[in-house]
């Protein structure tokens, strides 16, 4: 099977689906508890295991359909040091992990891989993914995730990516530890209902420090966990817009503080969905990685993916 890490596919003009709402689908639809917001501690389990595998297999059935690329992503969003060991896991155990998470979706590729399938070995915000207390530096950050980041080194994932990222020291940090162990990286920040990320900086101004601070190491830059009502409005000319290849939207238009207290599962409207972020394609060409995160399933995927290649 191909590895990308030389010459990544989604840097073309196709269009690559990139879906993350796995872990409300476990969590909503599926009943499993997650503690942690973790969906790593699953592969533990043959039977969860194999319904990540099942997860894998029906988006890369759902990409083939519509004759996109694929992004899949590990299930190690929160695999670090910190939110670890608040589940009692250890540095060992994390490595086993993140070891395990990209070996599934690299038999997933081997499996079923005739379309462009890129693997991605997910890295998170060190604390909470709306509302981060302790900002790190950006070095500090660096060494963080340096511990992840070198597990993902030696293993068959394509490139890294950091989502739902809060603030631009922890994203430059990010870019660089992976500098460090020479593996291609992306981020994506994640945005208030008012556009900007929940420590109030605006994402052109985010975008323009990591590139500052990492002479421009990252591949590109998204925006994931929010709805597109929340973000749409501040996008206009400038080279930072350039640097955006993407979103990955939640169904809801709920708050992040709506968000963490909700006991039911808010789907939106998947049409209309399709509709908001497919259609970003239309105004902006060089989105070509497009897909959906919180509340979402393939109901909206398959309409995201529709709406875009209508749009192409």
């Amino acid at each position: 099977m191909p590895n990308y890490r030389e010459n990544l596919p989604q840097l073309g003009t196709d269009i690559f689906a990139c879906y993350i709402g796995m872990d409300t689908e476990l969590l909503y639809r599926d009943g499993i508890d997650l503690p942690g917001f973790a969906s790593y501690p699953l592969l533990l389990n043959r039977e969860h295991k194999n319904l990540l595998r099942n997860y894998y297999c029906n988006l890369v059935d759902l990409a083939r359909d519509q004759n996109v690329g694929l992004i899949l992503d590990s299930v190690t969003w929160v695999a670090n040091r910190d939110r670890g060991a608040e589940l009692g896991f250890s540095s060992d155990d994390l490595k086993k992990f993140n070891i395990e998470a990209i070996e599934l979706i690299a038999d997933v590729r081997e499996e079923k891989g005739d379309l462009p399938t890129v693997l991605c070995g997910q890295v998170g915000p060190r604390g909470d993914g709306y509302a981060p207390a302790d900002q790190m530096s950006t070095q500090e950050a660096e060494d963080y995730h340096s511990q992840q980041i070198e597990v993902y080194s030696g293993t068959e994932a394509d490139l890294v990516s950091g989502f739902t990222l809060c603030y631009p020291e922890e994203a430059s940090g990010v870019v660089r530890a992976a500098q460090r162990f020479d593996m291609p990286v992306a981020i994506s920040f994640t945005v208030e209902t008012d556009g900007r990320l929940p420590t109030d900086v605006s994402v052109k101004e985010a975008i323009e420090q990591v590139d500052a601070e990492s002479d421009g190491g990252a591949l590109y830059f998204l925006i994931n966990c929010a709805h597109p009502d929340h973000f749409t409005s501040i996008f206009n000319d400038g080279p930072w817009l350039q640097r955006l290849r993407g979103v990955v939207a939640n169904a809801s238009r709920c708050s992040h503080a709506e968000l963490d207290v909700a006991e039911e599962l808010d789907d939106g409207d998947p049409d209309e969905l399709g509709v908001q972020v497919g259609g970003l394609r239309r105004q902006f060409p060089h989105f070509n990685i497009l897909g959906s995160c919180c509340g979402s399933n393939l109901r909206h995927m398959k309409r995201i993916l529709e709406e875009a290649k209508g749009a192409a």
